[in-house]
């Protein structure tokens, strides 16, 4: 009987403790600190394609070394250059991936996160579109175009200006689209691009519009700003 009661009191301390350890691991404590900023060349955000509706775009990663589970965070740059991350606090190694519409920069950015914190990341643009304005007539956008050419050794394959019904325009986003061949621009000279409105979005009360850059070799554009478009 002692034998007996000696292994019910030991196979209930086990269990016991397995039970405290899971309990354990489970209540540990999900990061709470929010890192955030923009994507920034010259102290200005890089517009990208959006993420979240179509495959691709954009991204940043980080890092922290000094962990057992050593693994990349996945951060994706949004349409207006921003980008936001729930980490803990601590020390980071920040990452510009290559595949994006600026010049890949294998150095990381150290990052120090205590509570909600903003590092804004410098890029250098393939190319940049530095001024786009917008006129309209009841069925055609017109965008008043400046390019500029932050690397010296790009090769711009075209500026393309999009429309849509929504906030979300670029390459993939569009309900209309107009393109000037790279070979007929003159760098930091403004150019005209027009679409035709479509009749489905002619009788919208706003439209949006947007212009990207894409340089040769790159699937990636750089983007303007979104711009809203009152037709009535």
């Amino acid at each position: 009987m002692k034998i007996r009661s000696y292994i019910i009191q030991t196979l209930c301390i086990g269990i016991a403790v397995l039970a405290i350890a899971g309990c354990a691991k489970d209540n540990y404590q999900a990061p709470q600190s929010i890192l955030s900023g923009h994507v920034v060349y010259n102290g200005t955000a890089v517009g990208v394609r959006s993420n979240g509706f179509t495959s691709g775009g954009a991204q940043l990663e980080l890092w922290q070394h000094g962990y057992q589970l050593f693994t990349k965070i996945p951060i994706y740059v949004n349409q207006d250059g921003s980008y936001s991350a729930i980490v803990f606090d601590g020390n980071y190694k920040l990452d510009r991936l290559s595949g994006s519409p600026w010049v890949n920069q294998p150095d990381s950015i150290d990052v120090h996160v205590s509570g909600n914190t903003n590092v804004d990341v410098p890029v250098t643009p393939y190319f940049f579109v530095s001024n786009a304005t917008y006129t309209n007539t009841a069925t055609t956008v017109t965008a008043n175009i400046t390019v500029t050419k932050p690397n010296a050794t790009s090769v711009l394959t075209s500026a393309n200006l999009y429309i849509a019904k929504t906030q979300f325009v670029d390459n993939k986003l569009n309900d209309g689209a107009a393109s000037v061949a790279g070979t007929t621009i003159t760098i930091g000279t403004a150019f005209n691009a027009t679409v035709n409105i479509p009749a489905s979005l002619q009788s919208a009360t706003v439209i949006y519009a947007r212009v990207g850059v894409l340089t040769a070799g790159q699937t990636e554009m750089e983007f303007s700003p979104v711009f809203p478009i009152t037709l009535h």
